[in-house]
């Protein structure tokens, strides 16, 4: 929530010529003045940006607020921001701007701006707002000498104010700017649909009901494929990719086979036909009910979609995003081109803006001259992944197969587990596999807990369990041999990483044992969203008390990554976690700060514990400590989070992850299994034949875990590099503490243009 920096309490390493720059900031969120369909976004206000600009304006009510000048341009400071965070739409506003999209308009937006020094923008919007924006700075030099000639700016401001630098980041639910992964919004979205679809399914399951369900999406299908992977539905419409001219009898054959429970089905407002006629979600209704007699409910979402608490992964983008885009303004040259921030994988780039702007365009051309495929691939590789994957489990003609799968649990149960077997067991069937479901872990595979037809189990729980199989080895071979498994999906934390799979391949027992797969979920989403709501209440309930300080443990282990991305989403002002040593004068200088925070208006804190940060500097300890120092200026509140952090309903990103993650699981096992089977026999004694399937950067890949120990930390059970430690320094200068950010690893300029299948 405290999300601004202070450029006299942050000594930036950037500088020119030995001299730092002294720039003027404006924050902007526009709506888009070229465009008439477009809103604010949840989680936009904020997560608006950080500075380490000597002054820093917001800019109401977009562009119009630009062009209007006087109140609408209004320093913004760092109390002014704080309490934000959790906060849903745009606290300083949003409108569609008429004025903007005239030269004089702009030439006023122009006029305001170089009167008070403001030569850098960072605009938040869609793709219309952005497209404004860099049309503004390519006028720039032309607005000034226009105004200089009409006398409403000297000689000397239009020097002062000889270029604009602008950088933007998209905000907008729709997920419908090429070039990103994720845009600002999104992820708050999609958690108001699935929070629908849940609540249909738990209260329409006994009346065997097709639901219909209408999801924003004009011009772009995200929202709708996301939430139809991250539910399950039976059908969805798209804008990119409109059914096939027989589509109403394939969709009622499909609703049909699938009888035994509730049908869902996912339109996105923007669906149409191939010849370009609109499919409603009435036109839908009407045919399921004429031809089917279902009965049949339509629920149109709407704008509820736009609002509510932003998510945890919303409010972190957001801050990487704002900080990315100071830093790409502090390097930016009048030689540099306007830029967006994207995200590509779980890394922040920069691309130039007008490329991402004409991609994006092109997909609205493709889409209008039915070369479908093309608008596919335009999305981008996020995109067009989950088409593919949302197709293959779709499929239902599975070609004959002479292979087993089992899929087993192990570990502690999180969020996501169900949706990966879910995918794994689908993608199966659908390459013909025989699937089977092993009960309580490894302990359930040596007493033979196996279930065959899994298809049959959709709401299947699996019992995880922590125990390894080194003990019971014996066993295992044993029931892998009787039920003929000739491959293993494993889907679990770190106790896959402690089997000793070279002893097992050492061991004669074991040649019925040719391939192990380990799926460990990367750190999942929704334990950072419990502990940020967790963290948003605790902070809300000392509203009518000043002067509070709130410590808060977290779980992890000796992982950090929940208390770093909980401390990052809900504005904490520490986190104290095992990877960054921690001491007594450390301790000492975050109370300090707390006592200085004191002095603001900001009457409150927030400290977040790892589990096992430290062992002697437990949470009571830390408790202590505040309160004895904070006495007489600020008192204190404990709490434990504990196992809650693992309970509750998954949200869309771990579903849709632990989907595609299944999915690939199996496509891969698929194709190691028929490359080495040879006379009836399977052929596993290369070392990819037990791969762990994760996130590295950009894209999700298989590595050998012969090779996992080189990177692991085994005592501590974690990664001996994690990437997510590069952030940390952000949650810090958010709480205004005294820090240098490590810019050796800035994000270049990329480009997007070159993925165009249009070859643009």
């Amino acid at each position: 929530s405290d999300l601004w920096i202070d450029t006299k309490r942050y000594p930036t390493p950037l500088s020119y010529g030995g001299v730092l720059k002294k720039y003027i900031f404006v924050v902007l969120f526009a709506c888009s003045p070229l465009k008439k369909e477009k809103g604010f976004c949840s989680s936009a206000s904020g997560i608006i940006t950080a500075s380490i600009f000597n002054n820093c304006v917001f800019c109401l009510q977009g562009y119009q607020g630009l062009v209007d000048g006087g109140d609408n341009i209004c320093p913004a400071t760092w109390e002014s921001v704080s309490m934000m965070l959790q906060l849903g739409g745009t606290v300083i506003g949003s409108a569609r701007c008429q004025d903007f999209r005239t030269r004089e308009g702009r030439m006023k937006a122009a006029c305001n701006l170089v009167k008070l020094g403001i030569t850098n923008l960072c605009v938040i919007g869609g793709d219309g707002s952005l497209t404004g924006a860099n049309q503004f700075r390519t006028e720039w030099s032309g607005l000034l000498g226009d105004l200089v000639k009409a006398g409403k700016i000297t000689d000397t401001e239009a020097k002062k104010s000889s270029h604009l630098n602008i950088v933007g980041m998209v905000g907008s639910i729709d997920n419908d700017f090429c070039g990103t992964d994720m845009t600002i919004g999104t992820d708050s979205a999609l958690h108001r649909i699935i929070e629908v679809v849940d609540a249909i399914t738990t209260t329409a399951q006994s009346h065997q009901r097709t639901f219909i369900l209408e999801v924003m999406g004009r011009h772009c299908g995200y929202l709708a494929l996301v939430s139809a992977l991250s539910c399950g539905a039976d059908w969805v419409f798209i804008p990119e990719m409109p059914p096939d001219e027989d589509w109403e009898d394939h969709l009622c054959r499909r609703l049909a086979d699938v009888r035994s429970r509730l049908n869902v089905i996912i339109v996105a407002e923007g669906a149409m036909s191939r010849d370009g006629k609109p499919i409603t979600s009435e036109q839908i209704k009407k045919l399921v009910t004429d031809r089917l007699g279902f009965d049949t409910r339509i629920t149109v979402l709407g704008h509820v979609q736009r609002g509510g608490t932003p998510s945890a992964f919303d409010r972190i983008l957001g801050s990487r995003m704002g900080v990315e885009a100071v830093m790409a303004l502090l390097e930016a040259t009048p030689q540099t081109p306007a830029c967006v921030v994207s995200l590509s994988g779980n890394q922040a780039v920069r691309l130039p803006l007008m490329e991402c702007v004409q991609v994006t365009k092109d997909v609205t051309t493709a889409m209008a001259e039915g070369r479908f495929e093309d608008a596919i691939k335009l999305r981008g590789k996020s995109f067009e992944n989950n088409w593919n994957t949302y197709k293959l489990l779709a499929h239902i003609n599975p070609p004959d197969s002479n292979i087993n799968v089992a899929i087993v649990n192990v570990g502690a149960p999180c969020a996501g587990m169900n949706a990966a077997v879910r995918s794994a067991v689908r993608m199966g069937l659908i390459q013909g596999h025989t699937m089977l479901a092993v009960h309580d872990g490894f302990d359930g595979l040596a007493h033979g807990q196996l279930i065959y037809h899994l298809e049959l189990l959709c709401n299947l729980f699996l019992f995880p369990q922590r125990s390894l199989p080194g003990k019971i080895l014996e066993e295992i071979s044993e029931n892998i041999a009787k039920f003929s498994i000739h491959a293993l999906v494993i889907i679990g934390g770190f106790e896959v990483k402690r089997c000793d799979y070279n002893q097992q391949k050492t061991n004669d027992s074991l040649c019925a044992f040719p391939w192990w797969l380990s799926l460990p979920p990367s750190p999942t989403t929704s334990p950072a969203l419990t502990s940020a709501s967790t963290c948003d209440r605790i902070k809300q309930s000392a509203a009518g008390t000043k002067r509070r300080v709130f410590i808060i443990e977290t779980m992890g282990g000796y992982c950090g990554y929940l208390a770093t991305m909980a401390g990052l989403a809900a504005g904490a002002d520490a986190a104290y976690i095992y990877e960054e040593k921690f001491g007594i004068r450390d301790l000492e200088v975050n109370v300090q700060h707390l006592v200085n925070k004191m002095k603001t208006t900001v009457k409150r804190g927030l400290i977040l514990r790892n589990e096992n940060s430290n062992a002697n500097y437990t949470t009571d300890f830390i408790f202590n400590l505040y309160s004895e120092e904070g006495k007489g200026i600020f008192d204190c509140r404990k709490n434990v989070l504990g196992h809650m952090q693992q309970g509750g309903t998954p949200t869309p990103f771990d579903r849709n992850f632990g989907t595609k993650m299944g999915a690939k699981s199996v496509l891969w096992l698929t194709e190691k299994l028929r490359e080495c089977y040879r006379h009836g026999r399977i052929f596993a004694n290369t070392p990819d034949s037990a791969c762990v399937l994760g996130m590295r950067k950009r894209a999700l890949t298989f590595q050998p875990l012969s090779e996992l120990k080189e990177d692991t930390d085994l005592e501590h059970r974690i990664p001996k590099t994690q990437w997510w430690l590069k952030i940390r320094p952000i949650m810090k200068i958010l709480a205004k503490y005294d820090i240098k950010l490590d810019t050796s690893e800035h994000a270049d300029m990329e480009h997007v243009i070159k993925k165009s299948p249009l070859g643009k």
